[in-house]
């Protein structure tokens, strides 16, 4: 891969640069630039969320799994990452993985109503 000014700077750089690209929607670009900010520092959850919703949002799903299966090993109880979980698998035609993930992600966020409208 060529080297592009996309890569330099600080990290804060990088991250400000990552988020401008994928506000953009430019989301493979916004990959591109978290990918090293990832390997630079694999224990931060906000790069790598980000990085798993520029993959899922440019249809690499595969990768936005990775992704967040490595976000909910550093931070089991974060629901926007079992909510994104959900919706990749859902989106690969894994319909029971993905209802149990957004269960548990319903459950964090307080939702604990039975699905169907029941009491």
């Amino acid at each position: 891969m060529n080297e592009t000014y996309y890569e330099f700077g600080t990290a804060a750089d990088r991250w400000d640069r990552a988020q401008m690209f994928f506000e953009a929607k430019e989301y493979l670009t916004a990959a591109r630039i978290l990918g090293g900010l990832v390997e630079e520092a694999p224990g931060q959850v906000a790069t790598r969320l980000l990085l798993a919703r520029s993959y899922y949002h440019s249809a690499r799903l595969g990768p936005a799994e990775e992704e967040l299966r490595a976000v909910l090993e550093l931070d089991p109880v974060e629901s926007y990452a079992r909510l994104m979980l959900g919706r990749t698998l859902e989106r690969q035609g894994r319909q029971a993985e993905a209802a149990t993930q957004l269960r548990m992600a319903a459950a964090l966020q307080g939702d604990f109503a039975p699905r169907g409208g029941e009491l």
